[in-house]
Protein backbone atom coordinates (compact mmCIF):
# COMPACT_ATOMS: atom_id res chain seq x y z
CA UNK A 1 0.00 0.00 0.00
CA UNK A 2 1.12 3.38 -1.14
CA UNK A 3 0.67 6.66 -1.39
CA UNK A 4 -1.38 8.89 0.67
CA UNK A 5 -4.53 7.88 2.99
CA UNK A 6 -6.68 10.33 4.37
CA UNK A 7 -7.87 10.77 7.58
CA UNK A 8 -11.12 8.71 7.42
CA UNK A 9 -8.54 5.95 6.56
CA UNK A 10 -7.70 6.94 10.46
CA UNK A 11 -10.24 9.46 11.77
CA UNK A 12 -8.73 10.01 14.67
CA UNK A 13 -5.63 11.87 13.81
CA UNK A 14 -8.24 14.82 12.97
CA UNK A 15 -8.40 16.93 15.19
CA UNK A 16 -5.70 15.02 18.18
CA UNK A 17 -4.59 17.19 20.81
CA UNK A 18 -0.96 16.60 20.04
CA UNK A 19 -1.03 17.67 16.65
CA UNK A 20 -3.57 20.74 16.88
CA UNK A 21 -2.60 22.56 19.75
CA UNK A 22 0.94 23.07 21.88
CA UNK A 23 4.55 22.85 20.90
CA UNK A 24 4.20 20.24 17.81
CA UNK A 25 1.48 22.35 16.45
CA UNK A 26 3.65 25.56 16.45
CA UNK A 27 6.21 24.04 14.47
CA UNK A 28 4.54 22.90 12.41
CA UNK A 29 2.64 25.97 11.97
CA UNK A 30 6.20 27.51 11.31
CA UNK A 31 7.48 25.28 8.72
CA UNK A 32 4.25 25.07 6.94
CA UNK A 33 4.82 28.55 4.92
CA UNK A 34 5.97 29.96 2.41
CA UNK A 35 6.66 26.98 -0.14
CA UNK A 36 8.27 24.66 2.68
CA UNK A 37 6.32 21.80 4.48
CA UNK A 38 6.76 19.87 7.92
CA UNK A 39 4.68 16.84 9.31
CA UNK A 40 4.55 14.65 11.85
CA UNK A 41 6.99 11.45 11.24
CA UNK A 42 7.59 8.44 12.99
CA UNK A 43 6.93 6.58 16.24
CA UNK A 44 4.12 9.49 17.17
CA UNK A 45 2.10 8.40 14.03
CA UNK A 46 2.56 4.62 14.80
CA UNK A 47 1.03 5.03 18.08
CA UNK A 48 -1.42 6.98 17.44
CA UNK A 49 -2.54 4.76 14.69
CA UNK A 50 -2.24 1.65 17.45
CA UNK A 51 -4.06 3.71 19.77
CA UNK A 52 -1.08 4.04 22.03
CA UNK A 53 0.21 7.33 24.37
CA UNK A 54 2.38 9.28 22.09
CA UNK A 55 5.63 10.13 23.48
CA UNK A 56 8.06 11.82 21.50
CA UNK A 57 7.37 14.04 18.64
CA UNK A 58 9.79 14.14 15.68
CA UNK A 59 9.27 16.41 12.96
CA UNK A 60 10.61 16.28 8.69
CA UNK A 61 10.36 19.16 6.97
CA UNK A 62 11.90 20.51 3.24
CA UNK A 63 13.54 23.46 4.92
CA UNK A 64 17.25 23.37 5.13
CA UNK A 65 18.57 23.07 8.88
CA UNK A 66 19.73 27.52 8.32
CA UNK A 67 16.02 28.33 7.51
CA UNK A 68 14.20 26.09 10.52
CA UNK A 69 17.14 27.93 12.75
CA UNK A 70 16.02 31.48 11.03
CA UNK A 71 12.37 30.90 11.44
CA UNK A 72 13.00 29.72 14.86
CA UNK A 73 15.18 32.83 15.81
CA UNK A 74 12.47 35.32 14.71
CA UNK A 75 9.50 33.19 16.27
CA UNK A 76 11.63 33.52 19.63
CA UNK A 77 11.99 29.71 19.79
CA UNK A 78 15.07 28.16 21.07
CA UNK A 79 16.75 26.58 18.10
CA UNK A 80 19.42 23.68 19.28
CA UNK A 81 21.81 22.84 16.41
CA UNK A 82 21.83 18.99 17.50
CA UNK A 83 22.95 17.71 14.61
CA UNK A 84 23.28 20.33 11.37
CA UNK A 85 25.49 18.33 9.36
CA UNK A 86 22.58 15.86 9.59
CA UNK A 87 20.20 18.04 8.75
CA UNK A 88 18.45 18.23 12.50
CA UNK A 89 17.97 20.91 15.08
CA UNK A 90 16.34 20.51 18.25
CA UNK A 91 13.54 23.49 19.01
CA UNK A 92 12.31 24.19 22.49
CA UNK A 93 8.91 25.45 23.32
CA UNK A 94 8.60 25.78 26.95
CA UNK A 95 10.76 23.03 27.69
CA UNK A 96 9.84 20.63 25.33
CA UNK A 97 11.91 19.35 22.88
CA UNK A 98 10.84 18.75 18.73
CA UNK A 99 13.64 17.40 17.19
CA UNK A 100 13.06 18.37 13.51
CA UNK A 101 14.79 17.17 10.16
CA UNK A 102 15.46 18.31 7.05
CA UNK A 103 14.02 15.37 4.16
CA UNK A 104 17.23 13.70 2.76
CA UNK A 105 18.04 11.17 0.33
CA UNK A 106 20.97 8.62 0.50
CA UNK A 107 24.01 9.20 -2.22
CA UNK A 108 25.96 6.78 -1.10
CA UNK A 109 25.29 3.73 1.31
CA UNK A 110 28.08 2.30 3.59
CA UNK A 111 26.38 1.40 6.80
CA UNK A 112 25.75 3.84 9.52
CA UNK A 113 28.21 6.54 8.15
CA UNK A 114 26.20 7.06 4.99
CA UNK A 115 26.50 9.62 2.53
CA UNK A 116 22.76 11.82 2.65
CA UNK A 117 21.82 15.57 1.08
CA UNK A 118 18.78 17.18 1.80
CA UNK A 119 15.81 16.38 -0.44
CA UNK A 120 12.79 17.39 -0.68
CA UNK A 121 11.16 13.85 -1.61
CA UNK A 122 8.85 12.75 1.13
CA UNK A 123 8.68 9.20 -0.42
CA UNK A 124 12.25 9.57 -0.73
CA UNK A 125 12.88 9.90 2.55
CA UNK A 126 10.15 7.75 3.89
CA UNK A 127 12.17 4.68 2.36
CA UNK A 128 15.42 5.63 4.20
CA UNK A 129 13.76 4.58 7.21
CA UNK A 130 14.24 1.24 9.13
CA UNK A 131 10.53 -0.29 9.30
CA UNK A 132 7.50 0.45 7.37
CA UNK A 133 4.92 1.14 10.68
CA UNK A 134 7.99 3.93 11.31
CA UNK A 135 7.69 5.25 7.58
CA UNK A 136 4.29 7.22 7.98
CA UNK A 137 3.69 10.96 8.23
CA UNK A 138 1.24 12.76 9.58
CA UNK A 139 0.44 16.70 7.99
CA UNK A 140 -1.15 19.46 10.38
CA UNK A 141 -4.80 18.80 8.72
CA UNK A 142 -4.70 15.13 10.26
CA UNK A 143 -3.89 13.35 6.50
CA UNK A 144 -1.67 10.19 6.78
CA UNK A 145 0.96 9.80 4.22
CA UNK A 146 1.92 5.94 3.63
CA UNK A 147 4.87 5.61 0.94
CA UNK A 148 6.29 2.55 2.52
CA UNK A 149 3.05 0.01 3.26
CA UNK A 150 2.71 0.99 6.84
CA UNK A 151 -0.77 1.20 7.44
CA UNK A 152 -1.27 -2.10 5.93
CA UNK A 153 1.35 -3.39 8.55
CA UNK A 154 -0.10 -1.28 11.40
CA UNK A 155 -2.93 -3.12 10.73
CA UNK A 156 -1.61 -6.28 11.23
CA UNK A 157 0.49 -5.66 13.70
CA UNK A 158 3.26 -6.96 11.67
CA UNK A 159 6.64 -5.39 11.60
CA UNK A 160 8.72 -5.53 8.52
CA UNK A 161 11.80 -3.68 7.14
CA UNK A 162 11.71 -1.18 4.38
CA UNK A 163 12.92 -2.18 1.16
CA UNK A 164 15.41 -5.11 1.27
CA UNK A 165 15.78 -6.36 4.74
CA UNK A 166 19.64 -7.31 4.34
CA UNK A 167 20.40 -4.13 2.94
CA UNK A 168 18.55 -2.30 5.93
CA UNK A 169 20.28 -4.14 8.05
CA UNK A 170 24.16 -3.73 6.43
CA UNK A 171 23.26 -0.35 7.10
CA UNK A 172 23.16 -0.52 10.66
CA UNK A 173 23.37 -3.52 12.47
CA UNK A 174 21.76 -2.82 15.46
CA UNK A 175 18.62 -2.90 13.37
CA UNK A 176 18.38 -6.33 14.17
CA UNK A 177 17.83 -5.59 17.70
CA UNK A 178 15.40 -3.22 16.91
CA UNK A 179 13.53 -5.43 14.73
CA UNK A 180 12.70 -7.71 17.86
CA UNK A 181 12.52 -5.22 20.03
CA UNK A 182 9.72 -3.23 17.40
CA UNK A 183 7.97 -6.50 17.26
CA UNK A 184 8.14 -6.78 20.84
CA UNK A 185 6.26 -3.84 21.27
CA UNK A 186 3.72 -3.59 18.37
CA UNK A 187 3.92 -6.85 16.48
CA UNK A 188 1.70 -9.86 17.25
CA UNK A 189 2.56 -13.38 15.91
CA UNK A 190 5.99 -14.58 14.46
CA UNK A 191 8.37 -12.24 13.48
CA UNK A 192 8.20 -11.15 9.55
CA UNK A 193 9.72 -14.62 7.90
CA UNK A 194 12.29 -12.24 5.30
CA UNK A 195 13.38 -9.89 8.13
CA UNK A 196 14.08 -12.77 10.85
CA UNK A 197 16.00 -14.59 8.36
CA UNK A 198 17.60 -11.32 7.00
CA UNK A 199 18.68 -11.04 10.93
CA UNK A 200 19.76 -14.27 10.99
CA UNK A 201 21.94 -14.08 8.26
CA UNK A 202 23.50 -10.91 9.62
CA UNK A 203 24.18 -11.69 12.96
CA UNK A 204 27.65 -11.73 12.67
CA UNK A 205 27.30 -7.75 12.20
CA UNK A 206 26.44 -7.16 15.95
CA UNK A 207 29.88 -7.97 17.00
CA UNK A 208 30.65 -4.53 16.00
CA UNK A 209 27.87 -2.58 17.93
CA UNK A 210 29.12 -0.82 20.96
CA UNK A 211 27.99 -2.43 24.62
CA UNK A 212 26.47 0.95 24.79
CA UNK A 213 23.70 0.20 21.99
CA UNK A 214 23.29 -3.02 22.82
CA UNK A 215 21.71 -2.05 26.73
CA UNK A 216 20.04 0.80 25.43
CA UNK A 217 17.97 -1.64 22.91
CA UNK A 218 17.72 -4.55 24.84
CA UNK A 219 16.28 -2.69 28.30
CA UNK A 220 13.78 -1.25 25.80
CA UNK A 221 12.97 -5.18 24.59
CA UNK A 222 13.03 -6.91 27.92
CA UNK A 223 9.94 -4.46 29.22
CA UNK A 224 7.94 -4.51 26.12
CA UNK A 225 4.66 -6.36 26.25
CA UNK A 226 5.90 -9.25 23.70
CA UNK A 227 9.13 -9.60 25.15
CA UNK A 228 9.29 -13.47 26.38
CA UNK A 229 8.80 -14.65 22.63
CA UNK A 230 10.48 -12.78 21.17
CA UNK A 231 13.54 -13.48 23.28
CA UNK A 232 13.07 -17.26 22.00
CA UNK A 233 12.79 -15.95 18.54
CA UNK A 234 16.16 -14.40 18.85
CA UNK A 235 17.58 -17.32 20.78
CA UNK A 236 16.38 -19.78 17.98
CA UNK A 237 18.52 -17.25 15.39
CA UNK A 238 21.57 -17.96 17.67
CA UNK A 239 21.63 -14.12 18.42
CA UNK A 240 21.13 -14.37 22.43
CA UNK A 241 24.04 -16.12 23.17
CA UNK A 242 26.42 -13.44 21.14
CA UNK A 243 24.65 -10.97 23.20
CA UNK A 244 25.12 -12.40 26.81
CA UNK A 245 28.21 -15.38 26.38
CA UNK A 246 26.02 -17.35 28.73
CA UNK A 247 22.83 -19.76 29.14
CA UNK A 248 19.51 -18.03 29.42
CA UNK A 249 16.76 -19.06 30.94
CA UNK A 250 13.69 -18.36 29.12
CA UNK A 251 11.15 -20.08 31.75
CA UNK A 252 12.63 -17.91 34.48
CA UNK A 253 11.58 -14.83 32.53
CA UNK A 254 8.05 -15.67 31.60
CA UNK A 255 8.37 -15.99 35.89
CA UNK A 256 9.30 -12.94 36.56
CA UNK A 257 6.85 -11.33 33.87
CA UNK A 258 4.22 -13.30 36.08
CA UNK A 259 5.29 -12.31 39.90
CA UNK A 260 5.52 -8.41 38.30
CA UNK A 261 1.56 -9.05 37.59
CA UNK A 262 1.23 -10.52 40.89
CA UNK A 263 2.41 -8.26 42.73
CA UNK A 264 1.23 -4.98 40.52
CA UNK A 265 4.86 -3.56 39.84
CA UNK A 266 6.08 -2.28 36.35
CA UNK A 267 8.14 -4.12 33.49
CA UNK A 268 11.82 -3.86 34.79
CA UNK A 269 14.66 -4.06 32.94
CA UNK A 270 17.55 -5.51 35.04
CA UNK A 271 14.90 -7.44 36.99
CA UNK A 272 14.05 -9.40 33.95
CA UNK A 273 17.60 -9.20 32.81
CA UNK A 274 18.66 -10.92 36.23
CA UNK A 275 15.84 -13.49 35.40
CA UNK A 276 16.80 -14.65 32.05
CA UNK A 277 20.58 -14.25 32.26
CA UNK A 278 21.50 -14.57 35.96
CA UNK A 279 22.41 -17.81 38.06
CA UNK A 280 25.23 -16.65 39.50
CA UNK A 281 27.24 -13.41 40.34
CA UNK A 282 29.43 -14.32 38.07
CA UNK A 283 26.77 -14.31 35.29
CA UNK A 284 25.82 -11.12 36.25
CA UNK A 285 29.86 -9.78 35.82
CA UNK A 286 29.76 -10.96 32.48
CA UNK A 287 26.49 -9.16 31.44
CA UNK A 288 27.46 -6.17 33.48
CA UNK A 289 30.66 -5.74 31.73
CA UNK A 290 29.72 -6.51 28.02
CA UNK A 291 27.07 -4.41 28.17
CA UNK A 292 28.95 -1.33 30.15
CA UNK A 293 25.73 -1.16 32.66
CA UNK A 294 26.45 1.16 35.52
CA UNK A 295 27.49 1.41 38.59
CA UNK A 296 23.66 1.18 39.85
CA UNK A 297 22.63 -1.63 37.84
CA UNK A 298 25.45 -3.54 38.18
CA UNK A 299 25.47 -3.91 41.44
CA UNK A 300 21.63 -4.65 41.61
CA UNK A 301 22.36 -7.20 39.38
CA UNK A 302 24.99 -8.86 41.11
CA UNK A 303 22.93 -8.99 43.89
CA UNK A 304 20.10 -11.04 42.41
CA UNK A 305 22.42 -13.62 41.48
CA UNK A 306 23.88 -13.57 45.10
CA UNK A 307 22.54 -16.81 46.83
CA UNK A 308 19.18 -16.10 45.75
CA UNK A 309 18.09 -20.08 45.81
CA UNK A 310 18.36 -19.70 49.91
CA UNK A 311 15.82 -17.13 49.97
CA UNK A 312 12.61 -19.37 49.43
CA UNK A 313 12.65 -21.72 52.94
CA UNK A 314 12.93 -18.16 54.99
CA UNK A 315 10.82 -18.44 57.87
CA UNK A 316 9.33 -14.33 58.28
CA UNK A 317 12.72 -13.74 61.37
CA UNK A 318 14.94 -14.55 58.71
CA UNK A 319 13.73 -12.49 55.97
CA UNK A 320 13.49 -9.47 58.57
CA UNK A 321 16.89 -9.84 59.17
CA UNK A 322 17.51 -10.02 54.97
CA UNK A 323 15.45 -6.87 54.55
CA UNK A 324 17.39 -5.05 57.08
CA UNK A 325 20.96 -5.76 55.44
CA UNK A 326 19.65 -5.99 51.79
CA UNK A 327 17.26 -3.12 52.10
CA UNK A 328 13.90 -2.91 50.52
CA UNK A 329 15.06 -2.63 46.60
CA UNK A 330 17.46 -5.20 46.65
CA UNK A 331 15.50 -7.53 49.06
CA UNK A 332 12.31 -7.51 47.08
CA UNK A 333 14.79 -8.41 43.89
CA UNK A 334 16.07 -11.75 45.09
CA UNK A 335 12.72 -12.54 46.06
CA UNK A 336 11.19 -12.15 42.59
CA UNK A 337 14.26 -14.12 41.23
CA UNK A 338 13.72 -16.73 43.57
CA UNK A 339 10.37 -17.10 42.73
CA UNK A 340 10.64 -16.87 39.15
CA UNK A 341 13.19 -19.41 38.71
CA UNK A 342 11.00 -21.56 41.09
CA UNK A 343 7.75 -21.82 38.67
CA UNK A 344 4.95 -23.91 40.00
CA UNK A 345 7.44 -25.47 42.68
CA UNK A 346 7.11 -22.38 44.54
CA UNK A 347 3.91 -22.36 46.96
CA UNK A 348 2.49 -19.24 46.17
CA UNK A 349 1.59 -17.97 49.41
CA UNK A 350 4.91 -18.01 50.87
CA UNK A 351 7.22 -16.24 48.47
CA UNK A 352 3.90 -13.56 48.19
CA UNK A 353 3.99 -13.38 51.47
CA UNK A 354 7.72 -12.64 51.21
CA UNK A 355 7.82 -10.40 48.58
CA UNK A 356 5.41 -8.22 50.40
CA UNK A 357 7.41 -8.26 53.63
CA UNK A 358 8.68 -4.68 53.04
CA UNK A 359 4.68 -3.15 52.82
CA UNK A 360 4.33 -4.56 56.23
CA UNK A 361 7.24 -4.42 57.97
CA UNK A 362 10.19 -1.54 57.92
CA UNK A 363 13.25 -2.10 59.52
CA UNK A 364 14.46 -0.89 62.11
CA UNK A 365 17.65 1.85 62.59
CA UNK A 366 20.49 -0.11 64.65
CA UNK A 367 20.35 1.67 68.21
CA UNK A 368 23.37 1.44 69.43
CA UNK A 369 26.40 4.13 68.43
CA UNK A 370 30.17 4.01 68.96
CA UNK A 371 29.92 6.29 71.49
CA UNK A 372 28.62 3.39 73.49
CA UNK A 373 31.35 1.32 73.21
CA UNK A 374 33.83 4.04 73.40
CA UNK A 375 32.64 4.32 76.98
CA UNK A 376 33.61 0.85 77.83
CA UNK A 377 37.07 0.96 76.67
CA UNK A 378 36.76 0.25 72.59
CA UNK A 379 39.38 2.91 71.43
CA UNK A 380 38.30 4.45 68.18
CA UNK A 381 40.10 2.35 64.96
CA UNK A 382 39.47 -0.84 63.48
CA UNK A 383 38.26 -2.30 66.58
CA UNK A 384 35.52 -0.23 67.04
CA UNK A 385 34.19 -0.86 63.65
CA UNK A 386 34.65 -4.57 64.20
CA UNK A 387 32.61 -4.56 67.88
CA UNK A 388 30.36 -2.50 66.50
CA UNK A 389 29.73 -5.29 63.60
CA UNK A 390 29.39 -8.06 66.19
CA UNK A 391 26.84 -5.79 68.29
CA UNK A 392 24.50 -5.72 64.89
CA UNK A 393 24.64 -9.60 64.30
CA UNK A 394 24.18 -10.12 68.39
CA UNK A 395 20.60 -7.45 67.52
CA UNK A 396 19.71 -8.82 64.70
CA UNK A 397 19.91 -12.35 66.31
CA UNK A 398 17.48 -10.83 69.03
CA UNK A 399 15.17 -9.96 66.45
CA UNK A 400 15.52 -5.51 66.87
CA UNK A 401 14.63 -5.20 70.76
CA UNK A 402 14.53 -1.23 71.44
CA UNK A 403 14.60 -1.71 75.33
CA UNK A 404 17.20 -0.54 77.22
CA UNK A 405 17.77 -3.98 79.27
CA UNK A 406 18.31 -5.70 75.89
CA UNK A 407 20.96 -3.17 74.40
CA UNK A 408 22.98 -3.04 77.78
CA UNK A 409 23.28 -6.69 77.69
CA UNK A 410 24.05 -6.84 73.67
CA UNK A 411 26.68 -3.79 74.27
CA UNK A 412 28.07 -5.56 77.48
CA UNK A 413 28.43 -8.69 76.05
CA UNK A 414 29.92 -7.70 72.73
CA UNK A 415 32.64 -5.90 74.54
CA UNK A 416 33.40 -9.17 76.94
CA UNK A 417 33.66 -11.24 73.96
CA UNK A 418 35.84 -8.91 72.23
CA UNK A 419 38.51 -8.71 75.08
CA UNK A 420 38.09 -12.39 75.61
CA UNK A 421 38.70 -13.31 71.84
CA UNK A 422 41.86 -10.52 71.38
CA UNK A 423 42.92 -11.27 75.27
CA UNK A 424 42.33 -7.23 76.14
Amino acid sequence: MSGAASSRDAPFLRGAAWLTSGGAARVLALLNADGEEARVVGGAVRNALLGLPVGEIDIATTAHPEEVMRRAKAAHIKAVPTGVEHGTVTLVIEGEPFEVTTLREDIETFGRKAKVAFGRDWACDATRRDFTINGLSVSPDGVVHDAVGGLADIAAKRVRFIGEPSQRIAEDYLRILRFFRIHAAYGEGAPDRDGYLACIAGREGLAGLSAERIRMEMFKLVVAKGAAPALIAMDDAGLLLRLTAGVVFHGAFAGMIAVECELGLAPDPVRRLGALAVAVTEDAKRISQRWRLSNVEAKRLDSMGHRWWRLMEMDEATAQRRLYRLGVDRYRDRIMLASARAGRNAVVSHWRDLATLPDRWTAPVFPLKASDFIARGIAQGPALGHVLALAEDAWLAMRFPQDAASLKTIADDTVARFARDHRL
